[in-house]
């Protein structure tokens, strides 16, 4: 199969258009159309992925589609690497911490910060300094438990 300028322009057009296991395919069926060492001329002229090449070859040939693991990827949390983090974080908090004082809702306000907290589980609950998450992972953390750290302000008398 020639590679003109005219069919790559078609070929990339349409490789752009499909995603995932439809583009493999096509990858795969294209390859197969260019002939013996058409994985190594698909990525030289058209920029293609010689991985997902051998990968859309066997999808095809097999007739099974591998199934994308997107929820694997990225960095895990934090909780996942100290898995006491958030009880410490409660148990560090909850003595800190007190409602709203004129009851209008229902969050709980501390008068802890986040690099202070993160002082404290150093002090009190023995974690390293490098093993801890950044001060604003930790207030992060503080708001998804429903602590949120602003200065408590005392009730005010009403004015006459």
């Amino acid at each position: 199969m020639e590679l003109t300028a005219a069919t790559k322009a078609f070929l990339l057009a349409t490789d752009r258009s499909l995603k995932g296991s439809a583009r493999r395919l096509f990858r795969a069926r294209t390859v197969q159309k260019l002939g013996p060492g058409g994985q190594r001329r698909a990525e030289r002229e058209l920029g293609w992925n010689r991985g997902a090449l051998r990968k859309g070859e066997h999808e095809r040939r097999t007739g099974i589609t591998c199934r994308d693991n997107f929820q694997a990827r990225g960095r895990k949390q934090a909780e996942e690497h100290l898995p006491r983090l958030l009880d410490d974080l409660k148990a560090i908090v909850d003595g800190q911490s007190q409602t709203d004082p004129q009851f209008k809702s229902n969050r709980l306000y501390t008068r802890l910060s986040a690099a202070e907290v993160r002082r404290q589980l150093i002090a009190q609950k023995g974690y390293r300094d490098e093993e801890l998450p950044a001060e604003s992972t930790l207030a992060a953390k503080l708001n998804e438990l429903g602590y949120h750290p602003t200065r408590v302000r005392k009730c005010q008398p009403q004015k006459k």
